[in-house]
């Protein structure tokens, strides 16, 4: 998934950029307007993550240009260090979607940018199926080959983290942070978790889905 983070500050920019990476997204960068604008001209991106304040073309004027000039209509997440309502406003009515106060966490940069995705595609799926593995979004139910399967809610979101990324590998980090934050229990937790999952989508079934990676993580496909 194709997004375009704009920022001048070479730390920030690096570690948004790494963590976006890891998190499924292919990132492209800009330092400074220019660029963002040249980029925005000829790529075509899911999101943009746009600093308020930069070198020669400022956040709000980027936006202006993209949606006036270019007629883009990507969902556009800008970073800022003014708090202020004014602030805000202003950057809502040059055609930000969202608006999220320096400094900020990954996690929640993470959050916000998956939320304005969804937002722009029309909202979040209501099930998600892998082959005939299926989970209800709005009734919070399982099942395989329209067999009913029980599984508690840790285990539920684990598997609902593998069927969006799937056939992907999601790492063994990713599925923790997403699940318990900055504070995850034993290694064996989630091992734990993945043996209960494994039991209850496969073992009845002749076909394997759940896969594990040595050292990496878990893929389901």
């Amino acid at each position: 998934m194709p997004i375009l983070i704009v920022e001048d500050n070479k730390d920030i920019l690096a570690n948004v950029a790494d963590y976006l990476s890891m998190h499924g997204f292919a990132v492209d960068c800009a330092q400074d307007g220019l660029t963002a604008l040249h980029l925005l001209s000829t790529n075509s991106y899911e999101l943009v993550v746009l600093d308020l304040m930069l070198p020669g073309v400022n956040g709000l004027e980027i936006c202006h240009r993209a949606r006036r000039d270019m007629g883009l209509s990507m969902p556009v997440l800008m970073l800022t260090a003014k708090d202020t309502l004014e602030d805000k406003l202003s950057g809502f009515e040059h055609g930000a979607d969202d608006y999220l106060v320096k400094p900020f966490s990954l996690a929640e940069l993470l959050a916000r940018v998956r939320a304005v995705i969804l937002r722009s595609r029309g909202g979040e799926p209501r099930r998600l199926q892998v082959q005939d593995l299926l989970l209800d979004l709005e009734k919070m139910e399982v099942s395989r080959d329209k067999k009913p399967i029980s599984l508690n809610r840790t285990s539920m979101k684990i598997l609902e983290i593998l069927m969006r990324q799937s056939p992907s590998l999601v790492k063994r980090e990713i599925i923790e942070e997403a699940i318990w934050g900055d504070d995850p229990p034993s290694s064996d937790s989630l091992r734990s978790h993945i043996h209960y999952i494994r039991a209850a989508i496969d073992k009845p079934f002749e076909k394997k889905l759940l896969h594990t990676r040595h050292g990496m993580g878990y893929v389901l496909k």
